[in-house]
Formats: structure tokens, sequence, C-alpha cells
């Protein structure tokens, strides 16, 4: 294929994606599933990764900071700044990406499967409103609550 039929259509794919959903009912009660499946599902997870994350950055911290001259709470600092600012955004991010990427591909691969989306478009449905943007916009609303909670 030519890599400028490529390109334009992942234009049209963006503009499709960013456009207005057809059926706000519809929408909702799917954004509201993907929130659960995407989001919610996935607070355990990161509280593991954040604890055990937080625990080998600590531990990282003290071991390189055993001076006399130092004051022992500045360990509890610069691991709170270092947590915060660098680690907590970098490390969830990535490990959500790749939790909530392989559901979103492994749910839409079945569904391809099983001619899921073939019966949506049969429906006169557009697939991409239909399943692409709630699981977009959850998926971005639900990050930021997700490193809040590993903060």
């Amino acid at each position: 294929m030519n890599i400028f039929s490529l390109i334009g259509k992942y234009f049209l794919f963006i503009k499709k994606v960013f456009s207005k959903p057809t059926s706000i009912n519809v929408f909702y009660k799917s954004f509201i599933n993907e929130v659960f499946n995407l989001g919610i599902s996935s607070i355990g997870f990161v509280a593991f990764v954040s604890l055990f994350v937080g625990a080998v950055v600590t531990l990282q911290i003290a071991y390189n900071l055993e001076n006399p001259l130092l004051p022992t709470y500045i360990i509890g600092l610069s691991s709170r700044d270092s947590l915060i600012l660098e680690f907590s955004p970098t490390m969830i991010s990535l490990v959500l990406a790749g939790k909530i990427g392989s559901n979103i591909a492994s749910s839409l691969g079945t569904m391809r499967v099983t001619e899921q989306i073939d019966a949506l478009e049969a429906l006169s449905h557009d697939p991409i409103k239909y399943l692409v943007i709630p699981r977009v916009i959850a998926t971005s609303i639900m990050l930021p609550l997700l490193v809040g909670i590993a903060d």
C-alpha cells in the first residue's frame, strides 16, 4: 500500500475519533462500562506497582545518602519528591499502557474474529464511534486519577 494512503486513512480515523458521538445514551452506557473495565479494575494493580516502586526508590535513596552530616528526614523528602514528580507518573503510565492496550486489543480482536464489528457495520453503526471513542475518553479520564492514586 502507498504510504500516503496509509497516512490519509490514519488522519480520517483520528477525525472520526474526535468527532461527536451519534447517540449520547449508547455512548454514556459504553463509557461507564469502559471506565469500570479500564480504570476501576486497575486500582489494585496500580497500588501494588506503586508500593513496590516506592519501596525500591526509598531503599536506593537511603543507601546512597549514608552520610552522618545529612539528617535522616532527607531520605523521606527525596523519596517523596522523586516519586511524585518522576517515578509514579512514568511507571504507572507505562504499566497501564501495556495492561489497557492489551485489554483493548484483545477485545477488539475477538470482536473482529467473531464478526461483531461487521454486524455493527451491517446495522449502519459506525464502529469507531461505538467502540473506540468511549475507550479513548475513559482512558483519558482515568489515567490521571490512577496516577493520583499512585502518588
